[in-house]
């Protein structure tokens, strides 16, 4: 566990020096995040890396308000509880889209059902100049997994006429109980094609790049894709059959 904190650690601290130029969020990112009360709908796609699972899709409507201590942003919720130097500290909450029930693929036949969650934890959040950095511990809340998550991220916003550009890196760490819930095999689940198999925890990484502009229909429309190389002690399990997964987003959202 030391080690991947301590790669998370790293790839916050190689952002930092970027970060002090300026004591300003940043025009691009003030733009491109504005505050007040919020209304739309968007379309999330994500390749699936369990067998015979081909796509999930995630409606995702859009109602909620950002300002300068809370944000709602749908089923999203954070609110700054402390700041010290510009580091704010935030209580969070975020739905788990992850699981699957028989029906989703053949090799789920018998198998009991995984179901999508919710974390909560705590985040660390740093704006400056244009770039964001944070960092986030959760727990499943609802106690599906029992699991917990460590993530660390990097991104910075880049202007060009009316389109905004932000590639962002994260690094994410699941313990074993995550792991093996959604991806292990129970002995009860064993068959002649489906081994026994215990998850352990994992490392994901995962780059992104999105495209927003606010030219169409008085509102902002964005444009995000990811792709997120997973852990051997995932892809090794007998459920799935690929090492990444790609995932699309589109959200159209305006202000009241």
């Amino acid at each position: 566990m030391l080690k991947h904190a301590l790669c998370i650690g790293a790839l916050l601290a190689a952002a930092l020096p970027l970060q002090a130029q300026t004591d300003e969020r940043g025009a691009a990112r003030a733009q491109l995040e504005p505050k007040g009360f919020l209304y739309g709908i968007g379309l999330g796609v994500s390749e699936e890396i369990y067998q015979g699972y081909d796509r999930r899709v995630i409606p995702l409507p859009i109602l909620g308000y950002r300002g300068d201590k809370l944000s709602v942003l749908g089923p999203f919720i954070s609110y700054e509880v402390l700041e010290v130097n510009d580091i704010e500290i935030l209580l969070q909450a975020a739905p788990r889209f992850q699981g699957f029930d028989e029906s989703d693929s053949d090799v789920f036949k018998g198998m009991a059902e995984r179901d999508f969650s919710m974390d909560a934890g705590i985040g660390i959040k740093y704006e400056r100049n244009n770039w964001k950095l944070n960092v986030s511990a959760v727990h499943d809340v609802l106690d599906k997994s029992d699991g917990y998550e460590l993530s660390g991220g990097v991104a910075k916003v880049f202007k060009s006429g009316p389109f905004f550009y932000e590639p962002s890196l994260k690094v994410s760490y699941l313990d074993s109980n995550h792991v093996d819930y959604y991806y292990g095999v129970r002995q009860t689940e064993v068959t002649n094609t489906r081994a026994y198999y215990q998850g352990d925890n994992a490392t994901n990484v995962a780059l992104g790049f999105s495209v927003s502009t606010p030219m169409f229909f008085g509102g902002f429309t964005q444009l995000a894709f990811d792709y997120t190389w997973f852990d051997d002690s995932i892809t090794d399990s007998p459920l799935v059959d690929s090492d990444g997964s790609f995932a699309v987003r589109l959200l159209f959202s305006k202000f009241f």
